[in-house]
């Protein structure tokens, strides 16, 4: 049963005027004034049962109220609810009678509809504005991932409640795990000293009194002893943990006040230094205390900040207890009081306040929650506190719940005296139900992908697969365990797959793991590699030049098992149509045949073969050509393709990782500048006519950019350095331009080409300088090629 604001502590009031008060022991007086004498002393657990006896003896309207009164302030909610229920039974109930009995509903742990309860009688919910229950009906459709447990090596059968934890994971919490005493006799003593309370235990509730307790790391635990003379009673610790020091409430037996005849003994705040063996040592008063005029309680310490937060009901506040804080320096000097305002207190009382990062956390009874006292989140700005918000199930519940905390761990821990507990109150470690992931799915453009994918969630070294589902949005969601790991694959036909390995909710503090994944087009087919191979007339054997350029095939084939080989062989024009398709078919088959060596699967090499049908000449059938231009019909083209299979789904390679996968250049290039090269083409001196060997060469480049139209070329003519500037300029520019002419030819878009000519401006060797060879004549006398990307 909680005991929060006063309830907490023995409210001692000291009769100090003439006489001893002899209590009614004869049968003349009366049990009524027995029991509203206990109620007077606050000894509430005396006085409930004394009401119900004079109840049951005499059904009375006013007997009832103080019965429903009594084990309302105990907070004994079932009994109240009773109690409230037999008040407005009577004819005299008032519409407050009423309030209190939806009051004392709403601390039920079970649901209730107000109309129900209220049949009958001249009311409906809508006459009880103060309780906003469609607001109430909202809070109880607000669920949170989280669960409570139990901190079963702290809780006991009395009340547990406000933990604070150190560093070292020290745990200190309030108790009144003393033990029960019996209430046949009354409660109130009467001795020499004329004290009208107990020594030995609360007369709140026949409980002993609260205490601080230390739950080591090793598990044991202490009470804890203080130095605070005369204290009868202390509760809500708070770690100034830099200086060893502990705020905590204290209630203190306080017999005589000077100038004062009667007066209640109100709470206070007392900090002390921790001794190894758990005493609270060199205890002070905090300079806000006065317990004669109000009272001063629930401190937290704000070590960022350096404030100190605490509730008080001291004059000038908005009712009851209300939420302040004081601000401290080194040297433990205190500020004034600043009140948190009207967006966080009430009229009723707020307690228990703490904050973390930018969220201020407290209880209240003002605002409206789920029954009792209810755990509320407020953002916290630039010191200032606002946007105040109920925590919802299951936080809060229809009981009281309080002391919301969060440790240097991060561990969060409430109080409650929600039913199912061990004890009256138990401290509760909150724990997360499961983490939702919240995955977007976005194509090239940036837009969450909303056709169906396939999509698998496992439990890294589990099989166990984890059910995802899409919202509205389209967005990807999962629940998931705290503090594990997971595998992710998502795939779409036609689309890079996604692979996530490092999916992980270890550390994760936040409720929700969001990610982001680009769903690639796969560019199926694309060209990474280009090189012919020749072959001598009418025969189909590899020759010795060809063999480097299947070596390096087989070798990236070898590397990348994502790319496969498109073989397209030819003939020249010489010969029967018949004879030359079988004779290029042949020529395919020996490309496949010799990279088998290499373990290349023939699923790996798609062969095509054209005959006489595809010249890259004009020398067709009966035109007289030389035998350099009928070589080069007489060839294979060998096209290393990037995902050729459009039946397979690929997962993005690694060569890729980092590359912009909706962008084909930029994959090309991650392997571009290792596989591809293109020829420098040498001229005669002072010609611009290509030889035949470089024809060859040209051929492949022009297959290159046919098959990878991503590319550009930049062609650049040189001379050598003999004859002058003006015609070198001029020879420089002819033999660039006879490159770009064979290009075009072959079909090449001008526009992809880039031509420039630059004299004998930028010689391999200067031979101005030096004598040169005539093989160094030959190195500046030359066409460069570049291949630049498209972007």
């Amino acid at each position: 049963m909680n005991q929060t604001t006063k309830k907490y502590f023995l409210v001692l009031v000291l009769v100090l005027a003439g006489g001893l008060i002899h209590l009614p022991l004869t049968a003349q007086n009366s049990l009524l004034r027995y029991a509203e004498k206990q109620y007077g002393l606050e000894n509430y657990s005396h006085a409930a049962t004394l009401y119900a006896e004079a109840y049951e003896r005499r059904e009375r309207y006013t007997t009832a109220i103080m019965a429903a009164n009594t084990y309302q302030n105990l907070q004994d909610y079932d009994n109240a609810f009773k109690w409230w229920k037999t008040v407005v039974g009577h004819e005299e109930s008032t519409k407050e009678d009423y309030s209190n009995y939806l009051k004392s509903a709403l601390r039920m742990d079970e649901d209730f509809n107000p109309q129900e309860l209220l049949a009958g009688s001249p009311y409906s919910e809508f006459n009880f504005p103060e309780l906003d229950f469609n607001k109430i009906r909202e809070l109880k459709k607000k669920k949170s991932n989280v669960k409570l447990v139990s901190l079963k090596e702290i809780n006991s059968t009395a009340s547990d409640y406000s933990v604070t934890v150190d560093q070292e994971d020290t745990k200190y919490f309030t108790s009144n795990r003393g033990g029960v005493y019996q209430s046949e006799k009354p409660s109130v003593r009467l001795d020499a000293k004329n004290s009208l309370f107990s020594e030995e235990k609360s007369d709140f509730n026949d409980m002993d009194y609260f205490g601080l307790y230390r739950y080591s790391a090793d598990g044991e635990i202490t009470k804890m002893s203080s130095d605070v003379s005369g204290a009868l009673q202390y509760a809500d610790p708070s770690l100034m943990e830099s200086k060893n020091i502990l705020f905590y409430t204290v209630f203190r037996n306080i017999r005589k006040v000077k100038k004062k005849r009667d007066f209640t003994v109100q709470p206070e705040i007392y900090f002390s230094k921790i001794t190894d063996s758990g005493e609270l040592i060199d205890s002070k008063p905090f300079p806000i205390n006065n317990f004669s005029e109000y009272g001063v309680m629930t401190p937290f310490v704000d070590e960022e900040a350096k404030r100190i937060y605490f509730a008080s009901d001291k004059p000038g506040g908005f009712g009851g207890f209300d939420l302040y804080y004081v601000t401290y320096n080194d040297q433990m000097n205190f500020g004034e009081p600043v009140n948190l305002g009207s967006e966080i207190n009430t009229v009723e009382d707020e307690t228990h306040p703490s904050r973390i990062g930018n969220s201020f956390y407290f209880s209240s009874k003002g605002l409206t929650g789920l029954g009792g006292m209810d755990i509320f989140k407020a953002e916290y700005q630039d010191g200032k506190v606002n946007k105040t918000e109920n925590m919802g199930l299951p936080y809060n519940s229809s009981r009281d719940d309080f002391a919301f905390y969060i440790s240097p761990k991060g561990k969060r821990y409430i109080s409650s005296d929600r039913s199912g507990g061990i004890g009256m109150d138990d401290i509760y470690l909150l724990e997360d139900l499961h983490k939702r992931l919240i995955a977007r799915i976005i194509d090239c453009d940036g837009n969450v992908i909303s056709e169906e994918f396939e999509s698998t969630l496992t439990e890294k070294n589990s099989n166990t697969r984890i059910p995802t589902s899409r919202n509205e949005k389209a967005e990807l969601l999962a629940d998931l365990d705290p503090e594990k790991d997971f595998n992710l694959s998502i795939s779409k036909k036609g689309h890079f797959s996604i692979q996530d390995n490092e999916l992980s909710t270890i550390g994760l503090e936040e409720d929700f793991l969001e990610k982001e994944y680009r769903l690639a087009a796969i560019p199926y087919n694309m060209a990474v590699y280009v090189d012919i191979v020749y072959y001598d007339l009418d025969k189909s054997l590899i020759r010795k030049d060809a063999i480097p350029t299947l070596d390096k095939i087989a070798s990236l084939m070898q590397q990348y098992e994502f790319i496969d080989l498109l073989v397209g062989s030819h003939t020249d024009a010489r010969a029967s149509k018949e004879y030359n398709d079988a004779l290029s078919q042949r020529r395919a088959d020996a490309v496949s045949e010799y990279l088998s060596k290499y373990n290349i699967p023939k699923a790996r090499v798609r062969l095509d073969w054209y005959g006489e049908e595809k010249h890259v000449n004009d020398c067709g059938d009966g035109m007289p050509c030389p035998e350099t231009e009928h070589q080069l019909n007489r060839r294979s083209e060998l096209v290393l393709e990037a995902f050729s299979d459009k039946n397979k789904n690929y997962e993005l390679p690694k060569e890729f990782m980092g590359r912009d996968v909706c962008d084909p250049t930029d994959l090309f290039e991650a392997l571009n500048a290792e596989i591809n090269d293109v020829p420098t083409i040498y001229f005669d001196f002072d010609k611009s006519n290509l030889r035949s060997v470089h024809k060859k060469e040209l051929e492949r480049v022009s297959l290159l950019l046919q098959r990878l139209v991503n590319l550009q070329l930049n062609i650049t003519g040189h001379t050598d350095q003999r004859g002058d500037e003006a015609y070198n300029m001029k020879l420089s520019e002819r033999r660039a331009k006879t490159v770009m002419d064979y290009l075009t030819n072959k079909g090449i878009d001008p526009k992809r080409l880039k031509n420039e000519w630059l004299g004998k401006t930028q010689p391999i060797h200067d031979c101005n300088t030096a004598d040169c060879t005539e093989a160094m004549h030959q190195l500046n006398r030359r066409t460069e090629l570049q291949l630049k990307n498209n972007k």
